[in-house]
């Protein structure tokens, strides 16, 4: 039987969407989800890819997410991402959970249709084979199965060589979820090589696609800072020279190669990627979560997904100030923190970054400190991406000026933010700011 998509949005145009952890969504009702959708909804995101684990409470708060999504008075899409390294994919029987949740919402009106079948994708799978001897074999085999329920248009995140996609038909498609993050940074690796930060994977995924549908990633920054006790994840990928903002523009000016665009993340605060605001329930990452929002790369994620969207960048109708930075130096030493430096903490800079959006031409000021002088830049009129040297004890500001009047300002207290001399614990998730 074909489902019907009331509500979603329309899925022969580009689409923008985010991942979200339903992990995190243990306290939420259903207040919680309409909050979220409604903010997704009014900066330009089309779906949510909801990423579900083992735990069985996640599918009561699935079914409340599709039905707060029914009451909003806007197209809004949600589809299933299934994360294998959570659900179990050893045996044939391990299918039954997938093909549940498939049961359950395939005829939802808000579930997220993709030339007509039901878009699916994966955290991982690559090692998920169902009881079979191959990739090929486990995955033909489950798409059938819940294909005895709706058509599916399957787009997993597997994380292999892409020379392997042809031998894997039952794909529709492939995410290539680390194409956001320079991941192939090390703390070797040549400055200059380092500074650009090269984010070019996308072009060996699409070349052995062979047509496919092709969704990509885009994330404004990585740290993780799980010590061997719990997830034993310490690490990050280098955020730095305006990561959101470069991959946004690649994005958009290879849009005719890219069907989709996945933001990581709306919600996963472990990893610090999140865009949306913190609540629900931290996966013990308050440490490094709370008292540093995102939201302003949020109100930023408006600007570009209309470009990707429509092919060409709006216009900019108010003039706004964006700025991040972490809050300490690289090289601090923490006070007490038994988890340790992360892996790759070399690869960071002690910079702020700061994106302008100009109505016109104006000049910048930007400044760490109240008792330094600050720097004066000329920026034309769209955007500009500026930074600035963090400083010990300092903060971040800056003021758009035009013909001698302060038309922005963003200008964190030091209540709010403040570069660390010692901190307690390593911390190299991002403050981010912007004008009101």
């Amino acid at each position: 039987m074909q489902t019907q998509n009331m509500n979603g949005p329309e899925s022969d145009k580009k689409l923008v969407v985010a991942h979200f952890m339903v992990g995190n969504t243990f306290p939420y009702t259903i207040d919680d989800w309409r909050e979220d959708i409604q903010l997704a909804v009014a900066h330009g995101i089309d779906a949510f890819a909801l990423n579900i684990g083992v735990e069985r409470w996640q599918r009561e708060s699935v079914a409340q997410c599709y039905a707060a999504a029914l009451e909003i008075q806007a197209p809004f899409g949600l589809f299933l991402s299934f994360d294998m390294c959570s659900l179990s994919g050893t045996c044939r029987e391990d299918v039954a959970v997938l093909r549940g949740y498939i049961a359950a919402f395939a005829r939802h009106p808000n579930q997220l249709l993709y030339r007509g079948k039901m878009l699916v994708s994966t955290f991982a799978g690559q090692d998920s084979l169902f009881g079979h001897d191959t990739l090929h074999e486990a995955w033909q085999f489950v798409k059938e199965t819940l294909e005895e329920i709706a058509p599916v248009h399957l787009i997993p995140s597997f994380f292999i060589d892409p020379r392997r996609y042809p031998t894997i038909p039952a794909t529709d498609g492939y995410f290539n979820w680390n194409g956001g993050w320079p991941i192939h940074l090390t703390v070797d690796s040549p400055r200059e090589d380092v500074v650009k930060a090269k984010l070019d994977t996308d072009r060996h995924h699409l070349h052995h696609l062979g047509g496919r549908t092709f969704m990509a990633a885009v994330s404004p920054w990585f740290f993780t800072h799980y010590g061997p006790e719990s997830w034993n994840k310490n690490w990050i990928y280098r955020g730095d020279d305006w990561l959101y903002v470069r991959r946004w523009e690649q994005l958009i000016e290879t849009r005719d190669q890219i069907d989709i665009v996945q933001i990581i993340s709306w919600n996963d605060f472990g990893e610090s990627h999140y865009i949306g605001p913190i609540k629900g329930a931290q996966p013990n990452s308050h440490a490094w979560v709370d008292g540093f929002p995102h939201t302003a790369w949020l109100d930023l994620t408006r600007y570009f997904a209309r470009a990707f969207k429509v092919g060409a960048y709006p216009p900019i109708e108010r003039d706004r100030i964006y700025m991040w930075a972490r809050p300490h130096l690289r090289e601090a030493d923490a006070v007490d923190d038994p988890v340790g430096r992360p892996k790759h903490w070399q690869l960071t800079d002690d910079t702020i970054w700061v994106v302008i959006l100009a109505t016109e031409p104006a000049e910048v000021r930007v400044w760490a400190r109240d008792d330094r002088p600050a720097r004066t830049f000329s920026v034309g009129k769209g955007l500009s991406k500026l930074s600035y040297p963090m400083e010990v004890g300092g903060g971040m500001g800056a003021q758009i000026i035009r013909d001698g009047m302060v038309v922005a300002e963003c200008a964190p207290s030091k209540d709010e933010f403040v570069v660390q001399e010692r901190p307690k614990t390593y911390n190299f998730n991002a403050f981010v700011a912007m004008s009101s």
